[in-house]
């Protein structure tokens, strides 16, 4: 009764999950259009590989992860620290902060690209334009397009990051502030040798999950460059897409995301080692 009652699910769970992983394996070994197929090897690999898209791609990506996380990382803890000491406005802050999370992302996009209007009627050069700054192509210059993406991509998981911290940092036993504060530990002290130990779980998640999230970002530069001006906000799924439905090589798209998958695999496997580690400890 038990099997029964298990098997659809795992069926269901088969059919979703395990079996487009398998396929998509198979698939990155062939030539195919999703009709007709033939056996090519690592043919695929060596393309991609050979691609000169694939460098910009790959340089483009690894510039994301690392402005998005020395943006995106410390920004709520910090909020979450401050909220966290908060006592009558902590609901209202913690509702105000999560307002990202709920919009739809493509509606809060749609409302980025109105903000990000080149011209002086654009949101933020509006702004500018009151103390006498020209008007900013944001999304239409290299110099300015990542940075604009990078600003919105922070902006959308600022609120979900900044809640988990404020979880962790209210499970805190308040006896060992204390205990500190009677041996007179200053207030930096105390965030650096009770508050961050006792979070560095937490942290190490979330830095874990935001370092896999930068490396599969695809809707902002999709939806607010398509990959411009010149390739220059060009992401690695982005050319898994276009791979698959531009040029219609579902095997270069496949073998692409295989690499990806191995790649972000080693973080996985570095998390969990540390977390042990750690934890042993």
């Amino acid at each position: 009764m038990t099997l029964l009652i298990v098997l659809p699910g795992v069926l269901l769970f088969a059919v979703f999950s395990w079996w487009p992983i398998l396929r998509g394996l198979i698939i990155a070994f062939q030539k195919t259009n999703l009709i007709t197929t033939s056996w090519v090897g690592i043919e695929n690999f060596e393309r991609v590989l050979a691609d000169p898209l694939l460098g910009q791609a790959l340089g483009n990506t690894a510039l994301y992860a690392v402005l998005a996380l020395v943006i995106g990382f410390p920004v709520p803890l910090i909020a979450a620290v401050l909220m966290a000491e908060m006592r009558r406005a902590r609901k209202f802050a913690s509702v105000l902060v999560f307002v990202p999370v709920i919009i739809p992302p493509v509606v809060s996009l749609l409302l980025w690209k109105v903000f990000y209007d080149p011209s002086s009627r654009g949101l933020f050069n509006s702004v500018f334009g009151v103390f006498g700054i020209d008007p900013l192509p944001w999304l239409q210059s290299p110099s300015t397009a990542m940075f604009s993406i990078i600003l919105v991509a922070t902006w959308g998981t600022f609120g979900s990051a900044t809640i988990i911290y404020v979880a962790t940092l209210l499970s805190i036993d308040t006896q060992l502030y204390e205990a500190a504060e009677i041996d007179g530990a200053s207030i930096l002290r105390r965030l650096w040798h009770i508050t961050l130990p006792q979070m560095r779980g937490t942290i190490l998640l979330l830095l874990l999950l935001q370092i896999i999230g930068t490396f599969q970002v695809f809707t902002e530069p999709y939806l607010l460059t398509g990959g411009g001006p010149n390739n220059s906000t060009v992401t690695l799924l982005m050319l898994v897409f276009r791979y698959a439905f531009i040029y219609g090589n579902f095997g270069q798209a496949a073998a692409l995301s295989l690499m990806l998958a191995i790649a972000l695999s080693v973080f996985a496997a570095l998390y969990l080692y540390l977390s042990r580690k750690w934890s042993r400890s």
